[in-house]
């Protein structure tokens, strides 16, 4: 049978089968069966299979991919990537948001902040980090390490993965819209240099409070996007079914992001998405990020805030 922690998508039926086969086929082997040669050929065809599947993906199928429970999360980047991690809690105002983790520790021995949205890998916890989607008391907590990043000369990485900052009445009643444009205008005023990295989804308000960022980086089939697919649908037919067709009309990969100029780069996922290799995908991020820092590395606070400003404002106005 298939990996049993594996997860398939809908559209990864015809791979599902061919690994079904593998694995039954490996089976037999250990038994004393003499069907390498079988095995092989299947693996080639599964592989082959995988590859062209992938790049092929239309944007809902992307989706799909971006929200795989099982590509790496914040916290396999911080324990893939940051040493002597210290997290901070709580915004000083009203509690401490578990949906947005922030601290400093080391990148490849240099000090840096680190801020970003958790999901969570199990049932408890997705519930403890309520999805990944983040209160104002988490934007307000980011704001307070980003100021504190800037004012010791710290750089600032973002890790985004969010379906979107959290929509309940207490959220609102607190200030959600003016937290995430108090997070916004954190990330524009720094003097430090800040790199942000869309890992998942990067919906709406909620992502780009703390995506306003030198460098943006993107996972190949990663999402970004003002709204999801279904609650495009939902404005624009009243009908929250149509979410494939909105994702396919929407523009929200990260190879349209690319083209309209509103991230930087592209990081090409391992065969089969992130999810397949999570630990390959880790290396190719850090690796990235390290470059991104380097090419900010001799900029003062001034340029900083320059090439930023900048960047934003060419929005829309050049294309890739």
């Amino acid at each position: 049978m298939p990996d049993p922690m594996r997860s398939y998508l809908d559209f990864e039926k015809p791979v599902a089968e061919l690994e079904s086969k593998i694995d039954e086929l490996r089976a037999l082997a250990a038994s004393g069966s003499d069907i390498g040669d079988e095995v092989a050929r299947i693996e080639d065809k599964a592989a082959q299979a995988l590859t062209d599947l992938y790049a092929n993906l239309t944007p809902w199928q992307k989706t799909l991919v971006a929200r795989h429970p099982q590509r790496p999360h914040f916290t396999d980047f911080i324990g893939g990537l940051i040493t002597e991690f210290t997290p901070m809690a709580g915004d000083r105002k009203f509690a401490d948001d578990e949906a947005l983790i922030g601290g400093f520790g080391r990148f490849r021995g240099e000090s840096i902040c680190v801020v970003g949205q958790e999901k969570g890998a199990t049932t408890d916890t997705r519930i403890k980090h309520n999805f990944g989607m983040a209160r104002p008391e988490g934007y307000r907590k980011a704001v307070r390490l980003m100021e504190m990043a800037d004012r010791f000369g710290i750089p600032v990485l973002s890790i985004v993965d969010s379906a979107g900052a959290y929509p309940g009445i207490g959220a609102e009643e607190r200030g959600q819209a003016e937290a995430i444009a108090r997070s916004i205008d954190a990330c524009l005023s720094l003097g430090v240099p800040n790199v942000a990295i869309v890992t998942g989804e990067g919906m709406s308000g909620g992502a780009i409070a703390i995506t306003t960022a030198n460098r943006v980086l993107m996972m190949e089939h990663a999402i970004y996007s003002v709204i999801s697919p279904e609650a495009a649908s939902s404005i624009l037919w009243r009908d929250g079914t149509k979410a494939q067709e909105a994702a396919n009309s929407m523009k929200i990969t990260a190879q349209d992001m690319l083209r309209f100029g509103v991230i930087d780069q592209i990081l090409k996922e391992p065969s089969g998405g992130a999810h397949r290799d999570p630990a390959a995908m880790i290396t190719i991020t850090g690796d990235a990020i390290a470059q991104a820092f380097n090419d900010l590395r001799n900029l003062d606070p001034d340029a900083i805030r320059k090439q930023r400003r900048q960047k934003f404002l060419d929005i829309g106005r050049k294309l890739g």
